[in-house]
């Protein structure tokens, strides 16, 4: 996972830094309580001023206005609403004997279209609240930085497909031993948590790019497009 560099700026205790640092962590345990501690240093430095907010709004002379940059932030702005959900229930999206209930509560649930929410209180509602309005920000966002349109038409209808065929994944029998040798091998199986993860991936790069402009040489282009995840991107600054 990417290291979060930003979080090194404005005189950084070092103690903080290791506590929100990502680099090689492929447990989806550790993952979102590592995110956890991430969001709110994040929303400090963009409601203090320090980093330019949304992300797709940043020029590459502002700080941190790289590709990269904006590519990894637009993605934890979007996740930010998990570790928001106030009565947290991690083995809802993380653990495997939980995904098919998790699943289904989220597909029986009305898409919303906000990205300011209210939480009902209740950890398996919250949390799919929290996935559609992490949705909905990519939207917004696309839209911002003039995004192609198409990349993000139907952007919830296209998440709920994805449920659906994890639902038929975790159906499966052995599903559960299937997932331990996909983290073991350092892979990412079907759990809430990652599939929401890579769609937030995948939608951000489009929004960094769309930021970027046309300016962006073409072999540069490229190693953005195979990019699987921005901490693949040489880091500026």
């Amino acid at each position: 996972m990417a290291a979060f560099g930003w979080t090194r700026v404005n005189k950084p205790d070092p103690a903080e830094d290791a506590a929100v640092d990502l680099r090689g962590l492929t447990d989806p345990s550790a993952l979102l309580t590592a995110l956890g501690k991430v969001v709110p240093r994040y929303l400090d430095l963009a409601d203090n001023g320090v980093l330019v907010y949304p992300a797709c709004k940043r020029k590459p002379t502002d700080l941190l206005g790289d590709l990269r940059a904006i590519w990894e932030h637009t993605r934890l702005e979007a996740m930010r609403y998990i570790p928001m959900v106030p009565r947290q229930e991690a083995a809802l999206l993380v653990d495997p004997a939980r995904q098919a209930e998790m699943i289904d509560a989220f597909l029986r649930q009305q898409p919303h279209e906000n990205t300011v929410v209210d939480f009902t209180g209740t950890a398996i509602e919250d949390y799919g609240i929290a996935i559609y309005a992490g949705l909905n920000w990519l939207n917004h966002c696309g839209a911002v930085a003039g995004a192609d349109p198409q990349k993000f038409s139907g952007t919830l209808r296209s998440f709920r497909r994805v449920m659906v065929v994890a639902r038929q994944w975790w159906a499966i029998d052995g599903a559960a031993e299937r997932c331990r040798q996909l983290l073991e091998a350092r892979e990412r199986p079907p759990l809430v948590f990652f599939l929401l993860w890579a769609e937030c991936t995948n939608l951000g790069r489009e929004i960094a790019l769309a930021a970027a402009g046309a300016s962006l040489p073409e072999d540069a282009l490229a190693r953005v497009r195979s990019a699987l995840d921005p901490e693949e991107l040489e880091a500026k600054g």
